[in-house]
């Protein structure tokens, strides 16, 4: 089932999420959900706190940043209670953007590397070391159930060239192509 995005001003948005469980309930449909509710949108990556709920899950498909027969060097994978246990190797610049943010896009720059501890959707328990556009998502994703939006890594003169269309976000003026829930 498809499931609106949460806008950029749900509260939501800004929450630490929880750890969660094997017994979350309905959790498998969940992750279906969100493979089906990002799919739809064109997103790369989704995050439980994108649509309401502030637990510690984000699902990740990064082949289509890849350049054209790059694809398969992308990761798919859903990530569970995760953990970025370091990050290293120079901060690289890339432009992103975000399905609660539609049309706000702006550079923002993360470490190249990460090691990352995870538990799949069946709870085993990975440890893994990601590098370039693999790693960008996830660190994008991972902010998402840390309470942190992409906006706020920007520099602080492209923050306030987006103020403007933040706010227009917040109140629900501005065409969407997918289902969106905004602030009422």
């Amino acid at each position: 089932m498809i499931l609106p995005i949460y806008a950029y001003g749900q509260p939501v948005l800004k929450k630490l999420g929880v750890e969660i469980s094997s017994d979350y309930e309905g959790l498998e449909q969940l992750i279906a959900d969100m493979w089906e509710t990002m799919e739809n949108a064109n997103g790369v990556g989704l995050a439980a706190p994108q649509i309401g709920r502030a637990i510690r899950l984000f699902v990740v498909d990064s082949g289509p940043m890849l350049e054209e027969g790059q694809e398969h060097l992308g990761i798919r994978k859903v990530f569970i209670n995760a953990q970025i246990l370091e990050e290293t190797g120079e901060d690289c610049s890339y432009s992103e953007g975000c399905l609660s943010i539609p049309d706000v896009s702006g550079d923002v720059e993360r470490p190249e590397q990460i090691t990352i501890r995870w538990q799949d959707e069946e709870f085993a328990e990975h440890t893994e070391t990601f590098s370039g556009m693999n790693a960008r998502v996830i660190q994008h994703e991972y902010d998402h159930i840390e309470g942190i939006l992409f906006t706020e890594l920007l520099k602080p003169l492209k923050k306030r060239m987006v103020k403007r269309k933040l706010e227009k976000i917040k109140k629900g003026e501005i065409n969407h192509k997918y289902r969106m829930k905004f602030v009422k």
